[in-house]
């Protein structure tokens, strides 16, 4: 596909923090209910790439990473009217063309629904998910009000 109208930047100054967070906060199954103050904090420790459409910033993903063994790739969307042109897998090429991601020993990210986006860039599932552990707390955006 062409994706010459895409323009994607890790430029933290040109995120459209209000859209992202009426997204990930009335849209995304993962952050319902996350309080803008969260999501600043979380963009402030993070590593942002926004996608732009004439100016219009259309996608996100965040990276959470020491820059050196591992990344978490999280809090990634396509708005719906841009869906389905391909901006994802453009987003992601641009994410792991990126020197960033070179050379980190361990990448991982959690998803319901889009594993068809994440394969072509080498995720899987868990190849030992007995040595995994997590803390889960699925409603503490609710619990917080």
């Amino acid at each position: 596909m062409q994706h010459d109208d895409l323009r994607i930047s890790s430029d933290k100054a040109a995120l459209d923090i209000d859209m992202i967070h009426t997204f990930l906060r009335d849209h995304a199954y993962w952050s319902k209910g996350i309080p803008r103050k969260t999501l600043e904090r979380a963009v402030d420790g993070s590593t942002c790439f926004g996608a732009y459409i004439d100016g219009r910033q259309v996608a996100f993903a965040r990276l959470v990473t020491d820059s050196a063994t591992f990344a978490y790739l999280c809090d990634v969307f396509v708005l719906p009217a841009y869906r389905k042109r391909g901006y994802g897998q453009a987003l992601m090429r641009h994410i792991f063309d990126s020197d960033l991601l070179k050379g980190l020993r361990r990448i991982m990210l959690v998803t319901n629904d889009a594993h068809d986006l994440y394969r072509p860039h080498g995720f899987s599932a868990l190849a030992s998910p007995e040595r995994h552990m997590e803390i889960v707390r699925p409603d503490i955006y609710a619990a917080k009000g």
